[in-house]
C-alpha cells in the first residue's frame, strides 16, 4: 500500500476503515510484510492495537496455565483444585493462545514455506506446534505436559512484537502529521462562484482562493494578491515567506496576513508534501546494505536452529539416554532460542528510527543505503552559490569620486539597471529602493554591452555602468577611486564602475552574503576530520576571499556549470568519498558523480531529483547534522548487530543443555522464548535511544 499515492481525503476515509480490517490482515501477514506495515503511518497504530490485544488476551489465558502447570505446582509444593484432570484443563486453556491469540505464527509460517523460505515464523511456528502436539498425546497417555512451555512462548513472542511496534510508532505517526497538514476542503472558484470543495476533488488549474489563516491545500501559483505565508512545518524555515505574483505556494502551508487567489499546479501525490512521505516513506522500506547481510545470516541461522533442534533431541535422547520429556524440552528450548528475530530487527529499527529524526529536522534521506553511505564520506565539496551563500546579491559599498553625490551616483545607476535583466541589476534597485530614491522614468537609447555592462541617456546624462575592462575600452581614467577599488576587489566583491558623461563618477560593489551558520558548519566538519572544498564560477581573487573567511583552503573557481562533475571525479581519484552539495540544474551531474548527492533548500526539481538527500532548509549546517545521523545510526546498526549474533551464539548451547551435566543448570522452553523477546525488545529499544540523541545531533 503506498500512501503517497493517496490524497488526504481518502486517506481519512481509510483511517476509520482499515482498523477493522486489520484483525483479519494479521492473520494473512509474514514477518516481512509486518515489518513493511509498520512503517506505513495509517495501519501502524491499528497494528499495534491488535498486537496489544493478542497479548492481552493471551496473558489471561497464560496466567491460569502457569498456576497449573507442572513447574508452579512443584516448585511451590501446592496442589490447586480443578474439576477436571489437570492436562485436560490445560488443553482447554492452551489450544485459544495455539490458534487463535498466536494464530499469525502458523499462518505466517505456512506461507513462508509455499514460497520456500525460512524464518523467524517457522522456528517459532515449529517450538510451539512441536510442544503443544507432544502436550496433547502426552494428555491421552498421562504423564507431564509442556502446554505453559507453548502458551508461554506464544505470549512473550506476542509482548515482544507489541513492544517493538510501539517503540517504532513515532515515526509513523509523525508521517500521519504530515499528511495532516493538508486542510480536508479548499475554497475554489468554479463557473464565476466559489465553492467549498473537498482538497480531494481539487484539479490542476482550479483557482483557490486564501484568507488570512486559511492552510494551502495543493502546490500553485499565485495569480492575484500579495500575502506572507508561514512554510516552517513544511520546509522548516521559521520566518514567513513574502510571497507575491509569480510565486509558488507548497500545500500544507499556513496563509498569514494578506489574501490571495493561486491557481493549482501540483495536487495528491504529485504535492511537496506528497514527495516528502513518499521519500520517508521510500527510505523506512528500503534495505541498508548491512540488513541485506543479516537477512542472509538470519536465513541460515533459521537452518542452524532447526538443526540444532534435531541435534540436540538426538543427543539427548538415543546417546545420553534421557527420557523423551527431557531431549524435547532441550530441543524445543534450542530451537526457539535461536529465533534470529533481533538479528532482523537489528537495522530496520535504527533505519525507522534514524529516517524519522531526519524528516524531523527537514533532512529528507532517500533511502537505507545513502543511510548508512552518509556515515562513510571523506570530502565534502559545497556549491557556493545558494549553498554558502545567499545566492541573493546585495550592495555592500558604494564609493564615489570627488563632485559626485553617493545617492545621485545611485539614482542614475539604478534608472540604467531598471531597463536590464541581469541578477545584479536587483540588488541595485533593491539599495535604491531602501533608501527611498525616486528613478528617473526618462531612460533612452539603453544598450546592453554583452559581458561587459550597459549604457544609457538618463535625464539627458550619458551613464555607462559596467567592469573595470569596460572603463579602460571607453577610456575612462579611475585613478581617484583607485585604492577604494583595489580595497574591495581584494575583499572578493563584485564591482560595478559608473561613469556619467564620460567621467568615472564611482563604484558600486555586490557581494552575495555568507549564510549565518556557513562558518561555523564548516569549523565542524573539519572537526570530523572532513576534507572540506568549494566549487564555484567566480573569479579567483573573488573565491579566495571567501573561501578564506569561511576558513576552506581547497577551492575550485572560475568553474564553468558543466565542468563540476569533473572535479567531484578529481576527489574521487584521490580515493576519497566524496558529497556534493548544490541546489541548482547545473549541479545535478556533479550531484549524480558524487557518491552522496545532497540538495539545498528550495533547490531545483532536477537537483532534488538527483540527489540522495534533500535539505529542505537552506541551512548548511544541517549537512553537518545528516553526516551526524548517519554516523549514530550506524553506530546502533553495528551494536544491534552485535548483540543479536553474539546473543545467539551463547544461548544456543546454553539452552541445548551444554550445562546440565555438569551443573544441572536447564533451560526450559518458556524461558528460552523469554530470552528471545527479550533480545528483540533491546534492539528496538537501543534504536530508539537514537531519539536521546537528538540534541546533539541539531546542536552546531
Amino acid at each position: 500500500m503506498d500512501h503517497s499515492k493517496m490524497n488526504h481525503e481518502e486517506m481519512s476515509q481509510m483511517s476509520h476503515e482499515e482498523p477493522k480490517q486489520m484483525k483479519h490482515d494479521m492473520n494473512n501477514m509474514n514477518h516481512t510484510d509486518h515489518e513493511k506495515a509498520m512503517t506505513d503511518p495509517s495501519i501502524a497504530k491499528a497494528m499495534e492495537k491488535d498486537m496489544k490485544d493478542r497479548f492481552l488476551w493471551s496473558l489471561v489465558f497464560t496466567i491460569p496455565i502457569i498456576l497449573y502447570s507442572p513447574i508452579f505446582t512443584g516448585l511451590f509444593k501446592i496442589s490447586l483444585p480443578t474439576p477436571i484432570p489437570i492436562n485436560w484443563l490445560l488443553l482447554i486453556l492452551t489450544t485459544p493462545v495455539v490458534f487463535k491469540f498466536g494464530s499469525i505464527f502458523p499462518v505466517g509460517a505456512y506461507q513462508a514455506l509455499r514460497k520456500k523460505t525460512l524464518n523467524m515464523m517457522v522456528l517459532i511456528a515449529i517450538g510451539v506446534l512441536t510442544a503443544y502436539i507432544f502436550s496433547v498425546f502426552i494428555t491421552f497417555i498421562g504423564g507431564e505436559t509442556f502446554f505453559d512451555a507453548a502458551a508461554m512462548l506464544v505470549t512473550f513472542v506476542l509482548f515482544g512484537h507489541w513492544m517493538e511496534m510501539k517503540s517504532r510508532r513515532g515515526t509513523s505517526d509523525a508521517l500521519r502529521a504530515l499528511f495532516d497538514l493538508v486542510p480536508p476542503q479548499a475554497r475554489v472558484i468554479r463557473n464565476g462562484k466559489e465553492l467549498l470543495l473537498p482538497t480531494a476533488e481539487v484539479m490542476i488549474g482550479d483557482v483557490i482562493i486564501l484568507k488570512p489563516g486559511d492552510k494551502v491545500a495543493v502546490d500553485g501559483e499565485i495569480i492575484t494578491g500579495e500575502t506572507s505565508i508561514d512554510e516552517s512545518l513544511v520546509t522548516g524555515e521559521s520566518i514567513p515567506v513574502l510571497k507575491k505574483i509569480g510565486d509558488r505556494v507548497i500545500g500544507g502551508t499556513i496563509n498569514q496576513t494578506g489574501s490571495v487567489t493561486f491557481k493549482a499546479t501540483k495536487i495528491g501525490s504529485d504535492t511537496a508534501l506528497a514527495q516528502i512521505v513518499k521519500l520517508v516513506e521510500t527510505a523506512q522500506n528500503s534495505k541498508a546494505p548491512g540488513q541485506r547481510l543479516a537477512d542472509k545470516a538470519a536465513q541460515y541461522l533459521v537452518i542452524l536452529a532447526v538443526g540444532a533442534g534435531l541435534a540436540t533431541f538426538v543427543y539427548w535422547y538415543f546417546f545420553a539416554g534421557k527420557e523423551i520429556f527431557m531431549a524435547l524440552m532441550f530441543a524445543v528450548s534450542a530451537i526457539v532460542v535461536a529465533c534470529p528475530d533481533a538479528l532482523g530487527l537489528a537495522t530496520p529499527t535504527a533505519v525507522a528510527v534514524g529516517t524519522g529524526l531526519g524528516a524531523k529536522h527537514n533532512i529528507l534521506i532517500k533511502d537505507a543505503s545513502t543511510l548508512e553511505q552518509t556515515s562513510r564520506i571523506q570530502a565534502v565539496v559545497l556549491d557556493k552559490t545558494g549553498t554558502l551563500t545567499e545566492g541573493k546579491p546585495k550592495v555592500t559599498d558604494i564609493v564615489v569620486a570627488h563632485g559626485f553625490i553617493k545617492d545621485e551616483v545611485l539614482r542614475l545607476n539604478a534608472s540604467v539597471e531598471s531597463k536590464s535583466g541581469h541578477p545584479l541589476s536587483k540588488a541595485i534597485l533593491e539599495e535604491a529602493q531602501k533608501r527611498n530614491i525616486i528613478l528617473s522614468e526618462k531612460v533612452e537609447q539603453f544598450k546592453s554591452i554583452s559581458g561587459h555592462g550597459i549604457e544609457a541617456i538618463v535625464d539627458d546624462k550619458h551613464v555607462l555602468v559596467g567592469n573595470m575592462k569596460l572603463m579602460k575600452d571607453r577610456n575612462i581614467e579611475t585613478p581617484l577611486i583607485q585604492n577604494e577599488i583595489d580595497k574591495l576587489l581584494d575583499q572578493g566583491k563584485t564591482l560595478m564602475a559608473i561613469a556619467i558623461d564620460g567621467k568615472i563618477a564611482g563604484v558600486v560593489a555586490v557581494a552575495d552574503p555568507i549564510k549565518p551558520s556557513a562558518k561555523k558548519a564548516i569549523e565542524k566538519m573539519k572537526e570530523l576530520g572532513l576534507e572540506v572544498a568549494m566549487i564555484t564560477g567566480d573569479n579567483k581573487k573573488t573565491a579566495e576571499a571567501i573561501g578564506k573567511e569561511l576558513g576552506i583552503n581547497r577551492i575550485f573557481s572560475e568553474v564553468l556549470p558543466e565542468e563540476k562533475s569533473n572535479y567531484v571525479k578529481k576527489l574521487q581519484n584521490e580515493k576519497k568519498f566524496v558529497a556534493m552539495v548544490g541546489d541548482g540544474v547545473n549541479d545535478a551531474p556533479a550531484l549524480a558523480q558524487a557518491e552522496i548527492g545532497i540538495a539545498i533548500g528550495a533547490g531545483t526539481d532536477v537537483a532534488i531529483e538527483t540527489a540522495n538527500i534533500v535539505l529542505m532548509k537552506s541551512d548548511p549546517a544541517d549537512i553537518l547534522r545528516a553526516i551526524r545521523l548517519s554516523k549514530a545510526t550506524v553506530t546502533k546498526m553495528k551494536q544491534n548487530l552485535v548483540w543479536a549474533s553474539i546473543y545467539n551464539v551463547l544461548a544456543i548451547p546454553i539452552a541445548a543443555g551444554v550445562l546440565y551435566p555438569q551443573f544441572g543448570i536447564t533451560l526450559r522452553p518458556e524461558f528460552s522464548a523469554l530470552l528471545m523477546s527479550l533480545s528483540s525488545i533491546i534492539v528496538a529499544v537501543n534504536a530508539v535511544l537514537l531519539k536521546r540523541a537528538e540534541k546533539d545531533l541539531i546542536t552546531i
